[in-house]
């Protein structure tokens, strides 16, 4: 019976292999052309999806700028209450943590709120973590089971911990992110600024024509300057609000130079440019060696895992049959 159904399989493996020789240009240009279509019918479904979640979110602010409360949720509240009636909590080396990463997130005019949102789940949540864990427990340990009832004593309010501070590890997992995305994008953004600073294009139009030209996230910040420039805001300020959320040794230096050279005309800042753009493909180069040998030491561990697996593979049935004579 086991070989019937082998040689089912295998007949049915052939054919299909075989119709699969047979196609010629005309069956791979139809399948294309309906993946294409396959495509176009997902991109139109998401921005369905995504238009009914703007709309709900839309909705949402609305209600709550009116002050509609109720679909609100409760947990953060008594972290904010906590905030105002102990101000040690904002004054604390966490609050200045917090402030300075949301200020490379969120920019200066929303830095403050959010970091006061993050501090005061750190507050809450833990609190009505641990008072869930604690009565959970109890109540196990009232119905007679107490092993699993001292486990989640003990563990519960550990577990409610972790949780609580895994929202401060994801900010600082997402600034880290896109500090390594800006550094990675710097090289190509230094090239086009020393291009076309030396086709004699001022700083401040070179700065926004490279700013338009990608949709990253340093291009992104370049664009919130080059939107501040626009709007009459100061060099300095602009570009210190830009050193500020970029937090990169590189930014930095780019920024200091343009603001030093604003003065001097583009002689200067366009050799400088180009010295920069060479020294950032040189780091870039470095950092990419570095990033594999990184991730080759990391591969080392499950490649002997594979290996010992694959070992023992081999050498299990050898020791079965030894083990019979």
């Amino acid at each position: 019976m086991l070989l019937i159904v082998l040689g089912i399989a295998t007949a049915l493996a052939v054919f299909w292999l075989f119709l699969l020789g047979l196609a010629d240009t005309e069956d791979w240009r139809i399948c294309a052309y309906n993946k294409v279509l396959d495509n176009i019918f997902k991109i139109e479904r998401l921005c369905e999806k995504r238009a009914a979640r703007k709309k709900a979110l839309e909705a949402q602010n609305e209600r709550l700028s009116s002050g509609n409360l109720k679909n609100l949720g409760i947990f953060d509240v008594p972290g904010y209450v906590a905030l105002r009636k102990f101000a040690v909590i904002g004054k604390s080396g966490l609050h200045k943590k917090i402030l300075a990463i949301s200020l490379e997130l969120y920019g200066k005019k929303h830095a403050e709120n959010k970091a006061k949102q993050l501090l005061a789940r750190l507050v809450s949540y833990p609190i009505v973590g641990t008072a869930s864990a604690l009565a959970l427990g109890a109540a196990i340990l009232g119905l007679g089971n107490v092993v699993f009832g001292a486990a989640v004593l003990i563990f519960g309010p550990v577990l409610a911990l972790v949780l609580a501070y895994s929202n401060y590890d994801e900010l600082c997992d997402k600034a880290k992110k896109r500090k390594e995305a800006i550094v990675r994008q710097f090289p190509g953004v230094a090239s086009k600024l020393a291009l076309l600073s030396a086709s004699g294009m001022i700083i401040q139009r070179a700065w926004k024509e490279t700013a338009y030209s990608e949709n990253l996230e340093l291009y992104k910040e370049m664009q919130k300057t080059s939107d501040e420039l626009d709007n009459l805001i100061g060099p300095e300020e602009a570009y210190g609000d830009f050193v500020r959320r970029c937090n990169t040794k590189e930014t930095s230096k780019l920024a200091a130079a343009i603001t030093q050279n604003l003065s001097k005309g583009n002689a200067e800042l366009t050799a400088f440019l180009k010295s920069m753009a060479r020294e950032a493909w040189v780091n870039r180069r470095h950092n990419a060696k570095r990033e594999t040998e990184r991730a080759n030491s990391k591969l080392m561990i499950p490649t002997m895992l594979l290996f010992l697996a694959i070992l023992f593979m081999i050498m299990a049935p050898l020791l079965m049959n030894f083990s019979k004579f």
